[in-house]
């Protein structure tokens, strides 16, 4: 059996320290180490976004990092985004667009998005779409999810 190992990072703004086994993916610890769920578990080959969390900042998939691998760093998860009292702009604007149906694959794009907008305020559709193609949704189609992000940008540049 392998030891645990130490860990400290600051997760949605918080001091955490633990320890996890060297294998332990960082999407299996932040969910059931710390309860934080919004992060999904898809398709476990980095493939579908589900898991994307911000990682200093830049979007990761953590279901292709050991939770050892975020010692030291700063994690941004969903629940950093917003609350339904008082929802991130992103967030709003998926709702006021129909951009989420079953809402599995949504806090991928949601974290995919925030760091793209701030970099990209007043992307063209085309633009967006390249954005978001590493992010899978079953449901939507995304023409809705596309709508959403424009109208995010939109309320953004307002």
């Amino acid at each position: 059996m392998t030891d645990s190992l130490k860990l400290h990072f600051t997760i949605n703004g918080q001091e955490h320290h633990g320890e996890a086994e060297p294998r332990l993916l960082l999407v299996d610890y932040i969910r059931h180490h710390l309860g934080l769920t919004g992060s999904h578990v898809g398709c476990e080959h980095g493939v579908c976004g589900a898991c994307t969390i911000l990682l200093d900042g830049q979007p990761v998939r953590s279901c292709l990092m050991f939770a050892v691998q975020a010692n030291g760093r700063e994690i941004r998860t969903v629940e950093s985004l917003g609350t339904p009292e008082a929802m991130h702009l992103l967030q709003e604007a998926f709702h006021a667009a129909h951009g989420l149906q079953c809402g599995f694959c949504t806090p991928g794009f949601l974290m995919t998005l925030v760091p793209y907008l701030e970099e990209h305020p007043n992307p063209s559709e085309d633009e967006i779409r390249h954005a978001i193609s590493g992010n899978i949704c079953r449901c939507t189609g995304y023409q809705h999810i596309v709508d959403a992000i424009v109208l995010a940008a939109q309320k953004m540049n307002a």
